[in-house]
């Protein structure tokens, strides 16, 4: 099978919370909600493997872009997604995405630039083929480095967030649950 958008998005919407999130989290009338991350290139090694969409998912994260880049306001929209959500079993990780340079030094070192969109934070994940969005507003799938690593379990560093340390710890974190995942060793200057 050759992935697409559409099988992606398919098998992604096999995980009942993946399917309760995008159906409800339009109610915050958040701007650029994105849902994003393990819960929708996990579905697809899953699918693989032949095991449940949402085994070994342990979050479910949600970007969303607001020029308010108060604590207090991205508290707000934290507090009504916990009462949106309260009745699924799982944890939902939202965040404004216009907010993480202010945070992301102390919490993971190094400087972090200021964010202008929530794709921008989709952008900068570590490992390129895990680049992947859902527009919850448009069902549009951001996959700004395509399909094909995801599709063939390669996990290559991401040029747009080169951090050799975390990138080998999270991807041996991903083969750890995957092991037939490939990692593609950085060829960094």
């Amino acid at each position: 099978m050759t992935l697409t958008v559409e099988s992606l998005v398919s098998i992604a919407m096999t995980n009942p919370i993946n399917a309760q999130l995008t159906a409800r989290l339009p109610a915050l009338g958040l701007s650029e909600c994105m849902l994003t991350a393990g819960c929708l290139f996990q579905a697809v090694w899953n699918h693989q493997a032949q095991w449940p969409a949402a085994w070994g998912v342990k979050d479910y994260d949600v970007f969303y872009f607001d020029e308010d880049l108060s604590w207090e306001a991205e508290n707000e929209v934290i507090q009504c997604a916990q009462r949106l959500f309260r009745d699924l079993d799982a944890t939902v990780e939202i965040r404004n995405q216009a907010r993480v340079h202010l945070w992301y030094g102390q919490r993971f070192g190094g400087a972090y630039p200021q964010l202008q969109s929530a794709r921008d934070g989709i952008d900068r994940y570590l490992i390129a083929g895990t680049c992947i969005g859902l527009d919850v507003e448009t069902g549009e799938l951001y996959a700004p480095n395509g399909l094909a690593d995801t599709e063939h379990g390669l996990l290559r560093i991401n040029r747009k967030n080169p951090k050799p340390e975390l990138f080998a710890q999270k991807a041996k974190s991903y083969q750890a649950r995957w092991p037939w995942l490939r990692i593609v060793e950085p060829d960094m200057p």
